[in-house]
């Protein structure tokens, strides 16, 4: 089966599915587009997500766009990614692991859809036109200081190895024919941005807004340096992605795009951006960061603008992140031989970059500890806390990682601290106005830390404290055979050995369901110790 090739595609197929809603009374995108889909993730299942999809959308001046503006079309809800993806969800982080590992070679056409309409020069600048043209929503109103960018895909080429690296990152809408862009100092955009720094020259940049859903996963996911960003959105799909040179930047763009702005990352001058709710679930400030001046837009007649929510998670930024980034985080460790790696998760609740746990199963002596390590050395991403726990503790369960870190792990003995650079937009590490912990320079004479957590079982323990799996099934049958609501099990929903389990204690369970619990009650009584002899009188 063909792989989703454009947003058009993407949305048919999401509608088909019933995991589209269109809205097509009159919203504004100022003050209700996005406000509106964020309150499916602070007061609905994610069962029950959709992608959005606004047909009639106004701005705070009365303007009627007609541009259709799309939301959570590409991570809503796990659901959502799975279709973009085109697998099954339990399917998601092994087509990962696949796609890093055997990416495919994106092809040259010699256009697209994407080039219907070009616009170039002082057309840019002129009412209606350039980033104007587009109905890019305020995503906090009342806080942004302006309509952003948030679902661009942001395509540099190293000067060096001639290698294009695709981004997600924020832009700030400046005027019609500048956007401004914030990316972390550690981020690909920025390596990028000071080799060319160093040969005195601007950066070609081209910003895909709307494209196949490959392209942004892979976009959003932080492969290492080097890595063929569109070879691994090229195995995602299945087949090469298509790519047509862009007109005035020497960038390959996507040829099926919706949008495409091309330009110049200025590199002798950086301005305040700013602010902009972040994911991490504060308000960013303004910061000096880069911009770029905008030399070209292309996109198909009547073009379909995609957008993201992100800010507090859950979010859809923060199911991108927890995702593909959980994906490849495992292929990584598996690569370094960590072959007791069974599943790797970003918890959403620390924003899908925070907080890491990495599920094992039979690791040897010694190999917890150096498996922590190595992922204290993975670059870039926001690491704060990387907790290790057994195979018997579902990694995407927050309240089955609190259980492991209660009874599994001993603070003295199973955390190491390590002093790491501070993170983008961490205020734990400074307080607003005392130091800079945003954005592109490194902060001078901040430091941040990072806590590694081994809460595995250091030897056998008791058995599960649930009834064993036959029991629970039957329980359940019973259940669905009453009419009650449908289940949805969490594990672990039965008891299961752990390792340590004396006869006595097993004779004892057997006899209890044969009604012969009297027994061990003879037994106990036959075991009877005298208080006196067995450590002094215990009544006080």
């Amino acid at each position: 089966m063909a792989y989703l090739k454009d947003v058009r595609e993407h949305l048919a197929a999401l509608e088909s599915a019933g995991l589209l809603v269109r809205i097509n009374r009159e919203i504004n995108k100022d003050t209700q587009l996005h406000p509106l889909v964020r309150l499916q993730f602070r007061g609905v299942a994610e069962s029950d997500r959709r992608a959005f999809l606004f047909t009639n959308v106004t701005d705070g001046h009365g303007r009627r766009f007609d541009i259709p503006v799309a939301v959570c079309h590409l991570a809503g809800s796990q659901a959502i990614y799975a279709l973009g993806m085109q697998c099954d969800p339990a399917k998601i982080t092994k087509k990962w692991a696949e796609a890093i590992k055997n990416p495919i070679d994106p092809v040259s056409v010699t256009n697209g859809p994407v080039h219907e309409e070009v616009h170039l020069g002082k057309e840019l600048d002129q009412p209606g036109f350039g980033l104007e043209e587009f109905p890019l929503p305020i995503s906090t109103p009342g806080f942004d200081g302006a309509p952003f960018v948030t679902a661009g895909v942001w395509i540099t080429r190293d000067p060096d190895t001639g290698r294009f690296n695709l981004g997600n990152y924020r832009g700030m809408v400046k005027s019609r024919n500048r956007i401004g862009m914030n990316a972390g100092a550690l981020q690909h955009i920025t390596q990028h941005w000071r080799k060319w720094q160093k040969l005195g020259k601007p950066m070609p940049t081209a910003i895909v807004m709307g494209t196949q859903p490959s392209i942004s996963y892979a976009a959003v996911v932080k492969l290492p340096y080097g890595v063929d960003d569109y070879g691994v959105a090229g195995a995602l799909a299945g087949e090469p992605v298509q790519l047509v040179k862009a007109k005035t930047v020497d960038i390959d763009v996507p040829a099926t795009a919706e949008i495409v702005i091309e330009g110049f990352i200025n590199t002798e001058y950086l301005e305040p951006e700013g602010p902009f709710g972040e994911y991490t679930g504060y308000m960013d400030p303004q910061q000096l960061n880069p911009f770029m001046d905008v030399t070209c837009i292309t996109h198909r007649k009547r073009p379909i603008l995609a957008t993201m929510l992100s800010q507090l998670s859950p979010s859809e930024s923060s199911k991108l992140r927890y995702v593909g980034g959980g994906a490849n985080v495992l292929s990584h460790l598996r690569g370094l031989g960590f072959h007791c790696v069974k599943n790797a998760a970003f918890n959403e609740a620390g924003c899908a970059l925070g907080l890491w746990c990495i599920q094992v199963s039979n690791p040897k002596k010694g190999e917890v500890g150096a498996l922590l390590d190595a992922c204290a050395e993975i670059p870039r991403i926001f690491q704060k806390m990387v907790i290790v726990v057994d195979d018997d503790i579902d990694p995407c369960d927050l309240e089955s990682i609190v259980w492991a870190m209660n009874f599994r792990m001993q603070p003295h003995r199973d955390i190491k601290i390590k002093p790491i650079p501070p993170p983008t937009g961490d205020w734990s590490v400074a307080a607003p106005g005392t130091g800079d912990v945003g954005g592109f320079k490194s902060p001078e004479g901040l430091q941040a830390s990072l806590m590694l957590i081994d809460a595995t079982r250091k030897w056998p323990y008791p058995p599960v404290s649930l009834p064993p799996r036959e029991i629970m099934e039957d329980a359940a049958a019973i259940w669905r055979a009453l009419g009650l609501p449908e289940l949805q099990l969490r594990h672990p929903w039965h008891g299961h050995d752990l390792g340590w389990w004396p006869e006595a204690e097993k004779e004892a369970g057997r006899l209890a369901l044969q009604g012969r619990y009297y027994e061990t009650g003879e037994k106990m009584k036959q075991a009877r110790v005298s208080v006196k002899g067995n450590g002094g009188d215990k009544s006080s």
